[in-house]
């Protein structure tokens, strides 16, 4: 049986190329690489402590869902492999069962693809201190979890676990991608996160914001990688509970931010145990997530 929680895969057979603030990632060639999505979480970009039970699998299940939903807009990482094709000890299979992926070696873009449908957290935050979200000048007398005239394409760079990600404006990917480049990088964000919201929409449950990830494979030709509309990279409310002029609840990992915004703690290593109960609770929110998108049971 695969261990309900797993913090950090060891697989020996492999050497070890990176440990992330969720994924261990292990090479297998020059062109192949196999990803295992952990239980671990992060908050305010710091990991926790302690394991989410079954998380890993349902993230794993879920960005295999929308990539299989959305396939029709690009090409994913994915290689279609199973774990016996580079794993000839059945104790590493399952170790890893359900939670792990064999994926094509690019090269990432150097920004997360943000979209922003609604005005919630830091875009909040933004708009109350300056009038703007993340540099966009919105108009005056927006409310808390309003939805936005129209999604926003808001990148930010990417932190490495203990730093920080940073909002940046289009500008600055456009710096260093490339007009051309920085242009497709938004208008694909957008065309995901508007499918995909109008699909969640129709299942009870609007995606606030999502985060997206990107790069470029040997024929230098644009790649969707990493994770797909998870309640790790998204907001996902329930639309029957959704009122705006406040913070809806919600199917992710904000429950567990609002949690440590109670504590005395200053979102930097090392971050506070959590309780039981706390851990159990977003076990299920990530499992209810998974069924409402899915209809998995």
């Amino acid at each position: 049986m695969p261990p309900e929680r797993l913090y950090q895969s060891e697989i020996q057979s492999l050497p070890l190329l990176q440990r992330g603030k969720v994924r261990d990632i292990y090479t297998v060639d020059d062109r192949t690489l196999l990803v295992v999505t952990t239980d671990r979480l992060s908050a305010f970009d710091v990991v926790l402590p302690d394991p989410i039970p079954g998380k890993g699998a349902v993230l794993n299940r879920l960005s295999g869902f929308w990539f299989e939903q959305l396939a029709g807009r690009l090409p994913d990482q994915r290689l279609g492999l199973p774990l016996e094709a580079v794993l000839s000890d059945p104790a590493e299979r399952e170790q890893i069962a359900g939670r792990a992926t064999l994926v094509k070696r690019v090269d990432p873009l150097p920004f997360e693809a943000i979209a922003r449908g609604y005005l919630i957290g830091s875009g909040w935050k933004d708009y109350q201190a300056t009038g703007h979200l993340c540099g966009i000048r919105l108009e005056r007398g927006l409310r808390q979890a309003d939805p936005l005239p129209q999604p926003l394409f808001t990148p930010s760079t990417k932190a490495e676990a203990g730093d920080h990600d940073e909002n940046v404006g289009f500008e600055a990917v456009v710096e260093g991608l490339g007009r051309d480049m920085a242009e497709r990088l938004r208008r694909i964000t957008l065309g995901l996160y508007s499918e995909a919201a109008a699909y969640a929409r129709r299942r009870g449950i609007i995606i606030a914001d999502t985060k997206f990830e990107f790069g470029l494979d040997s024929a230098g030709d644009l790649v969707w990688i990493d994770e797909a509309l998870t309640p790790d990279s998204s907001r996902f409310w329930p639309a029957s509970e959704y009122r705006p002029d406040s913070s809806p609840p919600s199917f992710d990992k904000q429950y567990i931010r609002d949690y440590l915004e109670t504590l005395d703690w200053d979102k930097t290593p090392p971050a506070p145990d959590l309780p039981a109960a706390v851990i159990d609770q977003t076990a299920a929110k990530y499992r209810e997530a998974e069924r409402r998108l899915t209809g998995a049971s």
